[in-house]
């Protein structure tokens, strides 16, 4: 395993701060790139027992990843409000960042994402060819199909309660807020990411995105592609060791990184 240095910087959007740390690990680089993106915050104070994505980039860094994390609009520390076309520039930024750092092979750039974050990172991909090879993780075929989103007004409301709309004026059109969820829809763009390398990853316990919607992507999706059904996993994947161990041993597999490298 390799020791792993941490910088915290901050990538400017649509006149947003967002927060973001780089974690680089010890060793001669260029080293193979992932970009991590997590998802729609489920509640506004986060378990302090839970050290969240920091300690999913740390262990990612420690096996020869330079890993990049960050906050997407309307969480965390970055400034703004939730809005899922401006999560999609939100994520070209961290990507424009990895693609210029020195640390970075840019021949070896991958996007790992989660539930929303996986539905940023499938549309991002699509449209990004500098991206070569993709983890979804509980990733919805569509967003408002999955039954704790079902309704448009009890998401808003969720979305004030848990802090991610801050400003009592936004969105200024909700339909034209709803209608960025339809732009991003996995299904309409999975296709897309062929002939680079994806891996469906979801969990058989995951109650809140059913593994249908992983089955219904996979099917969707062209060659390249792998799926990964963790048995006793639920929707959030990150605290699921198999499933990161399962990750991590496809994305050194198509970085071809071995044990000894």
């Amino acid at each position: 395993m390799k020791s792993v240095s941490v910088k915290r910087v901050n990538l400017e959007v649509d006149g947003l701060k967002l927060a973001a740390e780089v974690y680089i690990p010890g060793g001669k680089g260029p080293h193979p790139a992932l970009c991590i993106c997590h998802g729609v915050p489920a509640k506004r104070t986060p378990d302090p027992s839970d050290r969240g994505y920091p300690l999913l980039a740390e262990m990612f860094c420690r096996e020869g990843f330079l890993a990049f994390i960050f906050n997407f609009r309307g969480t965390g520390e970055s400034g703004g409000n939730f809005d899922m076309r401006g999560w999609t520039r939100d994520l070209k930024a961290a990507m424009d960042y990895i693609y210029r750092s020195k640390e970075a092979d840019k021949s070896h750039l991958s996007v790992m994402g989660f539930s929303g974050g996986a539905m940023a990172s499938v549309y991002h991909a699509a449209h990004d060819n500098r991206v070569t090879s993709v983890v979804a993780c509980a990733c919805p075929a569509r967003f408002f199909d999955i039954s704790e989103f079902s309704k448009l007004e009890e998401f808003l409301t969720h979305c004030r309660q848990v802090g991610i709309i801050r400003d009592s004026s936004f969105p200024p059109s909700v339909g034209e807020w709803a209608n960025g969820f339809d732009m991003v829809t996995p299904t309409r763009w999975i296709d897309r990411i062929s002939p680079r390398p994806l891996l469906i990853v979801h969990g058989d316990n995951d109650v809140t995105v059913p593994v249908s919607h992983a089955l219904e992507l996979y099917h969707k999706a062209k060659e390249p592609k792998e799926i990964a059904i963790i048995k006793g996993a639920e929707h959030r994947l990150r605290l699921s060791q198999p499933a990161m161990d399962t990750a991590l041993m496809w994305l050194k597999k198509v970085n071809s990184m071995g044990r000894g490298k």
